[in-house]
């Protein structure tokens, strides 16, 4: 009887268990900022976002944020694309972040304020996941404005 007890409670565990663990399988260390690896298995939906870019801070305004500012403008933007396909930022399983050189930071990035913004949207109790990621400096974006673009692939 406890043989079938337990046949059955696996079983109904892998019945109730979401699609997207059973096409996704992420891999990295608990807590870590990001994913190691990603595998996304045969039968997956997959959706291919472009590079998105952050919204005038203001409606109809021109002032765009700094760094932080504007990785929280472009994730909410990718949220809402996402949720427009069926998925959420759970479902993100890569990430390449295109950085240009901050005002006041000689030349540079701001990794800092990037990861800052990442974090409300990921590792957090929302969204317990994370993603796999590249971050890397560029020389310029589509405007002297822009300080991020993200382009992001979600599986589930």
């Amino acid at each position: 009887m406890k043989l079938f007890t337990l046949a059955a409670a696996t079983l109904a565990m892998a019945i109730a268990a979401p699609a997207f663990a059973q096409n996704v399988e992420k891999v990295g260390p608990a807590g870590g900022r990001i994913l190691t690896a990603a595998k996304v298995k045969a039968g997956a939906t997959t959706v291919y976002l472009s590079g998105n870019l952050a919204s005038p801070a203001t409606p109809g305004g021109t002032d765009y944020g700094d760094t932080k500012t504007q990785t929280i403008s472009t994730l909410k933007k990718i949220k809402e694309l996402l949720a427009a396909h069926g998925m959420t930022m759970k479902d993100i399983v890569r990430m390449d972040a295109y950085l240009v050189a901050a005002p006041g930071m000689d030349g540079k990035m701001d990794f800092a304020g990037f990861n800052a913004g990442f974090a409300e949207f990921f590792n957090n109790a929302e969204n317990p996941t994370t993603t796999t990621r590249t971050t890397m400096q560029v020389a310029a974006l589509a405007g002297p404005q822009f300080l991020v673009e993200l382009t992001v692939i979600a599986a589930k």
